[in-house]
């Protein structure tokens, strides 16, 4: 793992990795001194960044991951299980200094998720790290995920990547964590317009702007110079925004189980469609299925479509599209 190489790949992704632990959804959270049994504990890749890398492989994307992990058995996980799914590691690099960042997510029926997290080596993620990525080759997609909670990756170093792949043709799309409410627009009002897409979920939308109606959420974002903004809304669908579409759209039927890395499952579909050369509208159903089939199972990638799959998914059911 380097970061002195160059990818060929059409698609980086750059941003958070980590290592989830999970279990399946137990009856409770336990009281002080409890166990409560779970039929399984397991160990899995997450992380925005590891997240959508993984997804695009699946859906038959070459890509190639920038990011940092720890001299440790997790990180060695994490870039194997990478490996594994065809994922180009040579810009996932090793901070000696770090642990690899951990999630433990506790799944309890007919909840929402709880999380434990340790940052580790994403502290040590900057701009620069990009930087070999974007020589030579450039690719076609350029994808941030898990900004405004990597504090090595700043606002202004970060808008002049974006700058300067978009002149090379890059399309830039954009991610971000939000864990509570902060002061997020300043970290966001030299990048957004430097960012053709941009994919937060309502809540982190909620949590920069103040703002919790998804249409009103998107439009601001737009103001702030964003290309095209979905805001994703869980189980209510998603809201589209762009130059050429006002959008609410609906979700796909699927059986939950784990809503673990459903949007950036969501953020590798929009992807694909983009390097597919399809419509913004046909980016959105491909990127809604993929968010979908995530769900359907345990940890953040395991349940994710191939394209075939997706494919055949979409042709056997209708999006609702409603104009907003």
């Amino acid at each position: 793992m380097s970061t002195k190489s160059t990818s060929a790949c059409p698609v980086v992704c750059a941003g958070i990795v980590v290592a989830d632990h999970l279990c399946t959804p137990i009856s409770h959270v336990p009281a002080a001194g409890e166990l409560v049994a779970a039929d399984d504990l397991i160990l899995n890749i997450g992380g925005c960044a590891s997240n959508a890398a993984i997804a695009l492989a699946k859906l038959g994307v070459r890509t190639a991951i920038c990011g940092k992990v720890g001299d440790d058995a997790f990180g060695r996980f994490v870039a194997e299980t990478l490996v594994a799914n065809g994922v180009d590691v040579r810009a996932l690099s090793i901070d000696p200094t770090r642990a690899t960042s951990q999630t433990l997510i506790i799944n309890v029926k007919g909840q929402d998720r709880r999380f434990v997290h340790s940052f580790g080596a994403n502290k040590g993620l900057s701009a620069s790290d990009i930087d070999p990525l974007l020589v030579d080759h450039p690719p076609r997609v350029l994808y941030v995920g898990g900004y405004l909670v990597l504090p090595g990756l700043h606002a202004a170093a970060l808008a002049e990547r974006f700058s300067r792949a978009r002149k090379a043709g890059t399309v830039t799309v954009l991610d971000v964590v939000t864990p509570g409410p902060g002061d997020y627009l300043r970290h966001l009002r030299a990048v957004l317009p430097e960012t053709d897409v941009f994919l937060p979920n309502t809540d982190e939308a909620a949590f920069i702007l103040g703002e919790t109606d998804p249409v009103r959420q998107a439009l601001a974002f737009r103001d702030l110079g964003a290309g095209c903004v979905a805001i994703t809304c869980g189980d209510r669908g998603a809201v589209v925004v762009s130059d050429s579409l006002r959008v609410r759209l609906g979700t796909y039927p699927v059986t939950y189980l784990d809503g673990s890395g459903g949007g950036d499952a969501f953020d590798a579909g929009y992807i694909a469609g983009l390097i597919d050369g399809l419509s913004t509208l046909d980016c959105l159903k491909l990127a809604s299925a993929v968010g979908a089939s995530c769900v359907r199972a345990i940890g953040t990638t395991a349940g994710v479509f191939t394209r075939t799959e997706a494919d055949a998914f979409i042709q056997q059911h209708e999006l609702a599209i409603e104009p907003v």
